[in-house]
Order: C-alpha cells, then structure tokens, then sequence
C-alpha cells in the first residue's frame, strides 16, 4: 500500500473571507497538520483553505484541495492535489467524506454545511471560533486541535 494511503487526513473547514485571527489559527494549524505528517484536506480555494494549506506547506506536508469548479488550475498555490469537482457547493460533502475528522475555523453558512456533512458520515469536527453545534468538540489553540484530531484518529 501506498504510505499517502496509510497517513490520518485531516479536513480543514471554514471561510473564504475570514479575519485576520482566523487566517492566522488556520496557518497554525495546517503547520501542525505538515508537522505531525497528517495529509490536510480542504476546499482548496481562499481565506481559511489557503492559510491552512500554506501552514502545511511550510511544514513539508501535503495538500489536496477539493474544489466546487470545473478547472484543477482554481486551487491555491499550496495545494498538491486539486481535485475539480464542478459541484459547487455541493463539493462541501466531499471534503467531509474524505477526510478522518474534521478542524471548523470560523466560517459561515459552507462551513456549517462541511461540520454538517461531517456529523452525517459519522465524522468528529473539532472547533475553533466556529458555529455553535450539537457534537462539536471545542478547541482552545489550533495546537490543541490538531492534537485532538490526532488522538481521535490514533
């Protein structure tokens, strides 16, 4: 099997136009996610996805960004494998599904719908300064969470 195969993946969750503390918690944690050697999953385009992607990147990790168009080249520029779905939105369910647990950073109503599908595929959803859901596991730091996630998956 290949080792990518054998790797915990993380799924990365939140908004496209985040503020300024959000882009930096979800930098922090892609930089664990790279530094544990999880794989990180995200939607692949802006804000949180971007600054969690780069985090990862800067750690030696790897990305795969699942994104709501039709053209892999949409991806941001830390994102290792893009996947183009053509789903929109609709491609929210794909993160969740392909990844082991999830981290919500933020966001707004695509992020609730990601913590949503998440719950539906059976899936934890850690968060940090995110929606007040029934099953989300509160995190202090993007450490804290990405060390929860880990535990969960261990």
């Amino acid at each position: 099997m290949s080792e990518w195969r054998k790797k915990i993946r993380i799924g990365v969750i939140g908004g496209s136009s985040p503020d300024d503390r959000a882009i930096l918690s979800a930098f922090r944690v892609g930089q664990a996610i790279g530094e544990a050697g999880a794989l990180l999953v995200c939607g692949g385009l802006g804000g949180v996805m971007e600054a969690a992607a780069s985090g990862a990147k800067k750690a030696g990790g790897f990305t795969v960004g699942i994104l709501p168009g039709t053209r892999p080249g949409e991806a941001n520029a830390s994102i290792d494998m893009p996947i183009a779905t053509g789903m929109g939105y609709g491609r929210n369910s794909l993160v969740a599904l392909n990844a082991d647990i999830l981290i919500a950073i933020a966001g707004e109503y695509g992020t609730l719908s990601e913590i949503a599908y998440g719950h539906i595929y059976g899936k934890k959803v850690i968060g940090l300064d995110t929606w007040e859901v029934k099953g989300v596991i509160r995190a202090k730091t993007p450490e804290e969470a990405v060390r929860m996630a880990l535990n969960e998956c261990a």
